[in-house]
């Protein structure tokens, strides 16, 4: 019970590790659907109101400020549409990852308003939740792989994405939460 105790209070998952339990029911798929469609509305309120100092605060100690999670979103999120893309398109396609920390500290993260990321994922998300919803339950199914951790199914995209929003927007409330902001 203490351990579990403890990796609740872990700073770097608000919300929990991520979990794929294989293969996913279609009411869990409606459900992390939902969830994607939730998630940008749930961004804009979580970093509604923030100053630009509280932007560039860490949301943990050696992590990335709000401002980088905000942006990372975005990246992660446009990686992810065009993976799921890939997977419908292509028989078995290799993916390329990135190096989201090395990203995280380009320029753009550090020089464009968080709201430019926040209206990129509303808009984003209005069209990867049309192409997830279109989907035959076949398609759930299409792979793809990735060079480091192998071959996934299309669904696989479906609940890391739905965890991976409402996990950097835990970030940000659970930041907002400890400063009283």
């Amino acid at each position: 019970m203490a351990k579990a105790a403890a990796a609740k209070l872990d700073p770097r998952y608000p919300i929990g590790r991520f979990r794929y339990e294989r293969p996913l029911t279609a009411a869990e798929r409606k459900q992390a659907i939902a969830s994607m469609e939730q998630m940008p509305a749930k961004l804009r309120a979580a970093l509604k109101g923030l100053r630009p100092k509280q932007l560039d605060t860490p949301y943990r100690e050696g992590g990335w400020t709000v401002r980088q999670v905000a942006h990372h979103i975005a990246d992660s999120h446009l990686n992810g549409y065009t993976r799921l893309k890939l997977a419908l398109t292509e028989d078995e396609p290799t993916i390329k990852p990135y190096d989201e920390n090395e990203w995280a500290k380009l320029a753009d993260t550090r020089r464009t308003p968080v709201e430019t990321s926040v209206a990129l994922v509303e808009s984003l998300h209005q069209r990867w939740v049309n192409l997830w919803r279109s989907l035959a339950p076949a398609d759930f199914e299409r792979k793809f792989r990735h060079p480091v951790s192998g071959v996934w199914p299309a669904e696989w995209l479906l609940a890391l994405y739905a965890w991976h929003g409402m996990h950097h927007v835990g970030h940000i409330t659970a930041l907002r939460k400890r400063m009283r902001w």
